[in-house]
């Protein structure tokens, strides 16, 4: 199934300016490293209605180290009460009938976005672009970083206060793309949870186009797409501006065409993009590379 997008379509961009799920500071200038990248000018020219709606309020890390929190799972409560307010922003944005953008921060922003996007009409798919599967809960983590514990949380494997909303996730409402760095328990819990995960070696084994194609037919029939995409996801020769970055990742081609064929499948209704962290950067280049994956993404073409 897929449908054209609407021209003129109303689009909404919020910033999540969260440091909190992981321990490495600069990630919550992530938001605006890609505004200044030129992110709504971008979209504008393809004919979005754009409006910038600013950035959700988040704890600072100052403000957060005495707060109650699970064991091993860092400022849980903090990252809870802000992905909240994540959560609130996307069940607004469904009830318009907007598309959206959000800007991490880290990928523990998706505890809200998809939380929320599960609320759509129609049956949702999530296509999980990440070198990590952040699939770990508080026992199985060697870190206690919650960025890598979302979609596991999204499921109701986590504790509380880290399940946001009523709905869950399932297995198969989420295929994961460009997987390459798991933990040693992290990984024996996807295999064993009915997630369709495709690695690196899918790729290049098979090509871009081939997987993303498996990853659609493993979401069935669904109507609305969500895409959470971290900038880890790429090589770092390319995105050198991440918190996380594992070599053999993405290439600059693999990651447009990705976007430019869920554009064209037409189900996409949002997007998180995060894990842009300026103070390592190289002149803001991966803050442009995720301008240009977004405008890929929502109708960017070559010819």
């Amino acid at each position: 199934m897929t449908r054209a997008v609407e021209r003129n379509a109303r689009l909404r961009i919020y910033g999540v300016p969260m440091d909190l799920g992981q321990n490495r500071r600069g990630v919550d200038m992530g938001p605006s490293a890609i505004r200044y990248a030129g992110l709504q000018k971008a979209l504008e020219r393809l004919d979005w209605t754009v409006t910038d709606c600013g950035n959700i309020a988040v704890p600072g890390i100052e403000e957060v180290s005495n707060w109650p929190e699970p064991a091993r799972a860092h400022h849980a409560s903090a990252i809870a009460q802000a992905s909240l307010r994540v959560h609130q922003a996307m069940r607004e944005t469904i009830a318009a009938g907007d598309y959206v953008i959000f800007l991490g921060g880290d990928h523990s922003i998706a505890l809200g976005t998809i939380s929320a996007a599960l609320y759509q009409p129609g049956r949702l798919g999530v296509i999980w672009v990440d070198t990590h599967g952040d699939f770990n809960t508080p026992e199985t983590t060697p870190s206690g970083n919650v960025h890598g514990m979302v979609v596991a949380a999204l499921m109701g494997r986590c504790p509380p206060p880290l399940v946001i909303g009523e709905r869950r996730l399932s297995p198969d409402q989420i295929a994961m793309i460009g997987i390459r760095d798991l933990d040693p328990l992290e990984r024996n819990a996807l295999r064993q949870s009915g997630i369709k995960v495709l690695t690196m070696r899918d790729i290049d084994e098979n090509g871009l186009a081939d997987v993303l194609r498996a990853a659609l037919r493993a979401l069935g029939y669904v109507e609305t797409l969500h895409v959470s995409f971290d900038m880890d996801s790429l090589d770092p020769m390319f995105a050198p501006g991440v918190g996380t970055p594992a070599s053999g990742g993405l290439t600059i081609r693999e990651a447009h065409l990705l976007m430019e064929m869920l554009h064209d499948d037409g189900r996409v209704r949002s997007l998180d993009l995060v894990e842009v962290n300026p103070i390592l950067d190289d002149r803001n280049r991966t803050a442009q590379l995720a301008v240009d994956l977004a405008a890929s993404l929502f109708g960017q073409r070559i010819i």
